[in-house]
C-alpha cells in the first residue's frame, strides 16, 4: 500500500462523495444508523461493561459500513446484512483495534484525571457539588487537564481512523494498519482541516431542525470515510500505473 498526498480542497470532495453515497439508497443509510444508535444505547444501560463492549465492537461495524460503501460504489445495494460483515471476515484484527482504542482512552483519561486531580473526577460525575469560588480555583488544572486529553486523543483518533478499512479491504494485521492510518492522516493535514472545519459548520447547520439533520450528515460522515480511504491509498501497482 502507498499513501498519497492530497490537496487540501479535497477535504470538502470527501464529504460531497460521501453525500454522493448516502443518495444512492437514503433509507436503509438512516436504518443502519439508527440500528447503531439503538445499540449504543442498549450498551450504555450496562454499566462499565456495556461502554466497553461498544468501544471493541465499533471497529467491526464501522468496517460493515465500508463494505457496504463498496458495494453501493460497484453499483450494488446497500443491506442491513452490510452492517455486520465485519464479523464475517478478519473480525480478530478488528477488535484488536477496538482494545487498542480502549487501552488508549483509558490511559489519557488517566492522565487528564492526574493532572486534574480527583475533584474533577467528582465533578464530571456529578458526586459532588461546588460553590463558584471553589470551581474558579480549580479551574485551571482542569482546563490543562482537557487540553492534554484532547491532545492525546488525536494521534489516537488518526491511529484508528482508517485501520477498519485497512485491515477489512487489504487484510492488514491490526498494529500495522493502524499505523499506517496515523501516517495517513499526517501526510494529509490540510486536507483533514478543512474536513473537520466542514464537517463542524454542517454538524450546527443539522442541529437546527430539531437535530434532523443529523439522519443525513451521520451517514454521509460513515461514506466520507471511505471516499476519503479511496483518495488517500492505493496498491502498489496502482501508483505505479498514476504515476507512469
Amino acid at each position: 500500500m502507498e499513501i498519497r498526498s492530497v490537496e487540501a480542497r479535497l477535504g470538502w470532495q470527501w464529504i460531497a462523495d460521501g453525500f454522493a453515497l448516502f443518495r444512492k439508497n437514503p433509507l436503509i443509510w438512516i436504518v443502519l444508523c439508527i440500528i447503531l444508535l439503538l445499540f449504543a444505547v442498549a450498551m450504555a444501560a450496562i454499566p462499565m461493561l456495556g461502554q466497553f463492549v461498544f468501544t471493541l465492537l465499533s471497529p467491526v461495524l464501522l468496517a460493515g459500513l465500508m463494505v457496504g460503501c463498496k458495494a453501493l460504489e460497484q453499483g450494488e445495494e446497500l443491506e442491513i446484512a452490510h452492517l455486520f460483515a465485519g464479523f464475517q471476515k478478519n473480525p480478530t484484527p478488528l477488535v484488536t483495534i477496538g482494545g487498542v482504542y480502549l487501552v488508549g482512552q483509558v490511559l489519557i483519561i488517566g492522565v487528564a484525571m492526574l493532572i486534574g486531580g480527583s475533584v474533577m473526577l467528582d465533578l464530571l460525575m456529578g458526586n459532588r457539588e461546588f460553590d463558584q469560588a471553589a470551581l474558579m480555583s480549580m479551574m485551571g488544572n482542569i482546563m490543562l487537564a482537557m487540553l492534554v486529553a484532547m491532545a492525546l486523543s488525536i494521534p489516537l483518533m488518526m491511529a484508528t481512523w482508517f485501520a477498519p478499512l485497512l485491515v477489512i479491504f487489504d487484510d492488514m494485521p491490526a498494529l500495522a494498519a493502524m499505523r499506517m492510518s496515523f501516517f495517513a492522516c499526517l501526510k494529509n493535514f490540510m486536507p483533514f482541516l478543512i474536513y473537520s472545519i466542514m464537517l463542524f459548520v454542517l454538524a450546527v447547520v443539522a442541529m437546527i431542525p430539531f437535530g434532523l439533520g443529523l439522519l443525513v450528515l451521520v451517514p454521509t460522515l460513515f461514506a466520507s470515510i471511505y471516499a476519503s480511504y479511496k483518495n488517500i491509498f492505493a496498491r502498489t501497482t496502482e501508483a505505479v500505473v498514476a504515476t507512469s
